[in-house]
């Protein structure tokens, strides 16, 4: 065959093809596509290794289901309640709700399950291709799985959303191939059911019934109305309800709204148009590929912004010219601007306040260009001899291959550990204020409060008008003991978003602190008015409203904050103390072991727990749980003081003597443990030790004022000397 000949064969195979029924497969290319299949699978496997234990990083914790998420009430939350998820995305979640009880939190079973849908998008793609007749399948398929700009798709556990959704898309267009060559209603009625499924999963594929389109005008030349459009309609209405319905929940339910969203119609043609080439750029180089990318400044008024939509209008024309010669390039172009669409800017994404671009944003729209590149290659192979074709063909498929496979290899070690992947981040893009202030939650996490501090304050520096920043901030510099520090920088969160919940939270528990009950009440309800659900801030109203004798509405809140996170270890102790007050001791230790059994090294539970199990009867096990406090904390002066009183009641008054005087090291002023170690005393007739202490504790009852505690203080003394006397009369 000539040059010439090969060249027009190539054409005329992709500018016309036919969508091709399924025929029957021969051994052999079931073999070849078995051994195919195979080593891509393991090699797409073996270039995610690097994250397949990779940590939780950003939103990962609210996908992954939360604890009042978890039970078949949850789940049907999950379908029936807005706001009960980040997004509305019910299917996506009701697969976390599945692996959450499959393998919990181990985060092995959620990226190996992106890795596995991912590849399963990468067989469907192979079927749709070759349903198409586009040469190359297996090769456009595999930069499909290799490109390391999916990486962010499929090591990230949040994206399941994509490749969850990614499936259902494939899916859907290969049952609507179907139907499309032989008319059977039971294809169409399975392509709507994925369809369904696929804009639960993600709405971006609302986009899928214009690929069609576009499919059928680059197979056929031309759109006809009844066979082409009219049984895509109720594909249109969906998508396009589903995707408006998104759009309003990225506004009302995620915050895509306000200021940082606030642009004229020519600045978002200007988004759009740099994204496009931004997208162009990363699948044909894919280096220096970001977490997160630099944010834009857009500005209608900087005339060379306007050169990347005017370039973008341009190259469609070009290639738009060039249909009567090939379809191809055309049809490519607009599947990935069609698949891009609901990212290009011209809809509220919340994740546009860090950046206007993402690699996720393009994980399906990255086909066209694939498809187009590799029968680029293939084109050129077609003017090469058969020998020198059939020799290079393989060699170069397999360097590209392996080049990619090295990116992805590289790229998915960044998502197997947070703090590796915001410090990366930071250094690509040293403007990214997201980055340095999630990197120092990691610091305050793992107590590197110098380094979370600087961290939070270079966040808050970059971008001066976010509150998170000030919030985090206030958080640690409390932790630390810096109170006014804090009280600034929480009040100036506050100050950037009045109905900042967290902000109000942290603030209500630096004033408890201070004293200001009152205030403090105040800043929880208020947090509780803008954030229902947040359960540290029922959990702090809840304890603050026991202390004050508030018991009823106490306990409602501490409940709700167990029902939201039963989880909270705090809170439970807290209902503890308060069940305790009223009477219900053994209700109350219910919550205490709960507590120790969420968080093992809570002091206060064990000390909560002590007391209680004191109080039935139960000494011996109260020691255990004192002694376990004092292990985490020794200098828990109380703990002490109950455990000396716990070992004086089963007989071991050394013992008792020794925690007595332990926690007077601590506390030297406290007037129960100078009685108590003064009753010690005289239990084993020391009285002339136990006058001093008794004395002491006289001098201090005077000073605080107690009359009550002066009067009984001053008959035990009186006691004490007369029996001193009676003591010192009989030696004589």
């Amino acid at each position: 065959m000539s040059k010439s000949t090969q060249k027009n064969a190539i054409k005329t195979k992709f500018s016309q093809p036919a969508i091709q029924p399924l025929k029957p497969i021969s051994v052999q290319s079931l073999k070849n596509d078995l051994v195919l299949g195979f080593l891509l699978f393991v090699f797409t496997l073996a270039v995610y290794q690097p994250a397949w234990n990779g940590k939780p990083i950003w939103d990962d914790d609210q996908h992954i289901t939360r604890p009042d998420l978890r039970s078949i009430n949850g789940l049907t939350r999950i379908w029936t309640e807005l706001g009960a998820t980040q997004q509305y995305y019910p299917l996506v979640h009701s697969v976390f709700w599945l692996e959450y009880h499959l393998w919990g939190e181990s985060t092995l079973g959620y990226h190996l399950i992106n890795i596995l849908l991912h590849f399963f998008s990468v067989l469907l793609l192979v079927c749709i291709l070759r349903r198409l007749a586009i040469p190359g399948a297996w090769f456009v398929a595999a930069i499909f799985a290799l490109h390391p700009i999916q990486v962010e798709s499929v090591a990230w556990i949040t994206e399941l959303k994509n490749t969850l959704s990614g499936v259902f898309f494939f899916a859907t267009i290969l049952a609507y191939l179907k139907f499309d060559s032989e008319r059977k209603r039971k294809f169409y009625a399975i392509a709507i059911c994925f369809f369904i499924l696929g804009l639960a999963s993600k709405s971006v594929i609302a986009t899928l019934p214009v690929s069609l389109l576009v499919a059928f005008w680059w197979k056929r030349g031309k759109i006809n109305w009844k066979n082409d459009v009219v049984p895509l309609l109720p594909f249109f209405m969906m998508g396009i309800a589903y995707g408006l319905f998104t759009a309003w929940v990225e506004r009302k339910y995620i915050g895509a709204q306000g200021g940082e969203y606030s642009f004229s119609i020519i600045e978002r043609c200007l988004i759009a148009g740099r994204a496009i080439w931004f997208y162009l750029g990363k699948i044909i180089l894919p280096v220096n590929l970001i977490f997160i990318y630099p944010r834009w400044n857009v500005s209608q008024a900087v005339w060379w912004q306007y050169l990347f939509p005017v370039a973008t209008l341009i190259l469609a024309g070009v290639l738009w010219a060039l249909r009567n010669r090939s379809r191809a390039p055309i049809a490519a172009f607009l599947f990935f601007t069609a698949t891009l669409f609901p990212v290009l800017g011209f809809f509220n994404v919340y994740p546009f306040r860090y950046s206007f671009v993402a690699d996720h944003f393009q994980y399906l729209a990255c086909i066209g260009p694939i498809v187009l590149l590799v029968f680029g290659i293939e084109w050129a192979f077609g003017f090469l001899r058969g020998s020198l074709s059939r020799f290079l063909r393989p060699i170069i498929f397999l360097i590209i291959l392996f080049t990619l496979a090295a990116w992805t290899w590289s790229q998915s070690g960044m998502y197997a550990d947070a703090e590796v992947l915001y410090k990366i981040t930071i250094k690509k893009n040293p403007a990214c204020w997201m980055a340095y202030d999630n990197l120092g939650v990691i610091m305050a996490i793992s107590n590197r409060s110098d380094e979370a501090i600087f961290l939070y304050k270079k966040a808050a520096e970059i971008k001066p008008d976010d509150p998170e920043s000030y919030n985090n901030l206030g958080e640690i510099l409390f932790k630390t003991g810096r109170i006014e520090d804090a009280k600034a920088n929480l009040q100036r969160a506050l100050d950037i978003n009045p109905k900042y919940p967290e902000a109000h939270n942290n603030l209500g528990t630096l004033l408890e602190k201070g004293g200001l009950i009152n205030e403090a009440i105040d800043h929880y309800r208020k947090a509780l008015e803008f954030n229902s659900n947040l359960s540290d801030a029922h959990k702090n109203l809840g304890t603050l409203l026991a202390k004050t004798g508030q018991t009823d509405e106490a306990r409602i809140h501490l409940l709700r904050a167990l029902q939201i996170n039963p989880n909270n270890d705090q809170a439970h102790n807290s209902l503890g103390i308060l069940l305790e007050s009223i009477g219900q001791t053994v209700e109350a230790i219910t919550h205490y072991r709960k507590a120790l059994e969420i968080n093992p090294i809570n002091s206060e539970a064990h000390y909560n727990l002590g007391n209680a199990l004191f109080q039935i009867g139960n000494a011996y096990e109260a020691i255990t749980h004192y002694r376990k406090a004092l292990e985490i904390n020794p200098n828990y002066s109380d703990v002490h003081n109950n455990l000396g009183n716990a070992l004086f009641q089963t007989g071991h008054p050394d013992e008792a003597i020794a925690q007595f005087k332990m926690a007077l090291e601590i506390t030297p002023d406290k007037i129960s443990t100078l009685k108590n170690l003064a009753i010690a005393y005289v239990r084993i007739g020391k009285l002339t030790d136990a006058i001093p202490l008794v004395e002491k504790a006289l001098v201090l009852a005077k000073s605080s004022g107690d009359e009550s505690m002066v009067k009984e203080i001053t008959v035990n003394l009186d006691q004490l000397m007369k029996m001193s006397h009676l003591g010192h009369q009989s030696q004589q």
